[in-house]
């Protein structure tokens, strides 16, 4: 397992950094990579309106995908430079109302595989004078040989 204060490569930053930029849902939601290193990313989320559910917090939809996007890219460093990531499984649970300037989600292996890698997840709100635990959980994600995008339609 890599250690806390090893950093990434420049070519797999790069590799991380242009799989990401391909992610039209992170896209879509306005996310951006806080930080890399080996076996673990951080996503960030900020506030936007459109990012809520009907009581104002941000939605458990768009703090999933957030969260799962963290850990698939957490795994994703420690890939061989011809494979990809998918999800097969995450469990994700919810401790508090998303609230906060923004989300910001980390991805940490904590069981690096062959073929199969576990995550942990976990999601904070943060605003300008708090910093709330909102949820937590574990990913399973599979390494697969490197897959062209599809194409858009």
């Amino acid at each position: 397992m890599p250690e806390k204060g090893d950093q990434l490569s420049a070519g797999i930053a790069r590799r991380v950094r242009d799989s990401f930029g391909r992610q039209g849902l992170m896209a879509h939601l306005g996310a951006e990579i806080a930080w890399l290193r080996p076996g673990e990313v951080t996503l960030r989320l900020p506030f936007r309106h459109q990012l809520t559910q009907q009581h104002g917090y941000f939605h458990a939809g768009g703090t999933a995908a957030l969260a799962d996007s963290a850990g698939g890219y957490a795994a994703f460093t420690l890939f061989p430079d011809d494979h990809d990531v998918l999800t097969t499984e995450f469990k994700l649970n919810l401790l508090n109302p998303a609230q906060g300037d923004w989300l910001e989600a980390t991805g940490r292996v904590v069981k690096p595989g062959r073929t199969l890698t576990v995550c942990q997840l976990d999601v904070w709100g943060i605003g300008a004078d708090s910093r709330i635990h909102i949820a937590t959980g574990l990913q399973t994600l599979i390494c697969i040989r490197e897959r062209l995008p599809a194409a858009a339609t």
